[in-house]
């Protein structure tokens, strides 16, 4: 069986986070590991809490998994201190991490900072030059390339920003100030438009994590890159058209969307 890692923060409320990763690595075919970087107190409504994990054991999470069961792909979410991201930039460096997958998580559908300023240059210098692919959306990428993003030419600029500064592939994913759920993808070979169809569904807690681990879980199956997003936005767009509605806030979507109880 193929094997993927999420290196993220836990999310109590199940619909984000490590909890939403390894539900979709799950639904699509492959074996879900985490490294924990912070737990949250968090549900629909909010963030009230976040406790990071120390570097040094965020280190032992990292090594135990390379040494025991070598995952075919690494998805990396919040990571919220530089501390942090240094440790993971040195171990996936050192275990020769393959289809790394990094979701630039900075702020929570709710409006919470996740991400620390000092962070950031971090995750442009250290971490973003190891991913074969990034998937910020616009206002993640807005801070990433150093401008604002009001349209599809916009879009244009700021991944191929993105792509020459930091030397990865950039997926970055429309909605926000763009209303459509059409995603870019800029990468050597060029830019492609991947085309998605907007659901009216306003619980969209987690879709960034689900979307990034479902193309991880994609990548650790073979899947070239094109065919992994386009999978992976397939999956999506199935979890939230399932309507899910939980909580008092912006809902989870249902992962297990293909399952039936009997």
């Amino acid at each position: 069986m193929k094997t993927a890692l999420s290196i993220a923060g836990s999310d109590c409320s199940g619909g984000a986070g490590i909890q939403a990763d390894l539900k979709t690595m799950t639904m699509n075919g492959v074996y879900g590991m985490s490294a924990i970087t912070a737990l949250t107190a968090q549900n629909t409504t909010g963030v009230s809490a976040i406790m990071e994990v120390t570097p040094e054991f965020l280190q032992q999470q990292i090594d135990m998994i390379f040494d025991d069961i070598r995952p075919g792909a690494v998805k990396i979410g919040m990571v919220p201190s530089r501390e942090l991201m240094e440790t993971i930039a040195r171990r996936l460096t050192f275990w020769n991490a393959q289809n790394v997958v990094v979701d630039p998580v900075m702020v929570a559908t709710s409006g919470a900072d996740l991400m620390q300023s000092a962070a950031v240059k971090t995750l442009k210098d250290n971490l973003l030059p190891l991913a074969a692919l990034a998937t910020p959306n616009i206002p993640e990428a807005e801070i990433l390339a150093g401008m604002k993003i009001h349209s599809k030419d916009d879009m244009i600029a700021a991944a191929m920003a993105i792509h020459r500064s930091c030397g990865c592939a950039v997926l970055l994913k429309g909605g926000h100030s763009i209303h459509d759920a059409d995603d870019l993808l800029c990468a050597d070979q060029g830019v492609t438009w991947f085309h998605g169809r907007r659901i009216d569904n306003p619980n969209t807690h987690g879709t960034g994590c689900t979307l990034s681990s479902a193309i991880a879980a994609n990548l650790a199956k073979g899947h070239t890159l094109n065919d992994a997003i386009r999978l992976a936005k397939a999956y999506l767009s199935g979890a939230l058209a399932a309507m899910l509605d939980l909580g008092r806030g912006s809902g989870p979507m249902n992962h297990a969307f293909s399952l039936t109880d009997q």
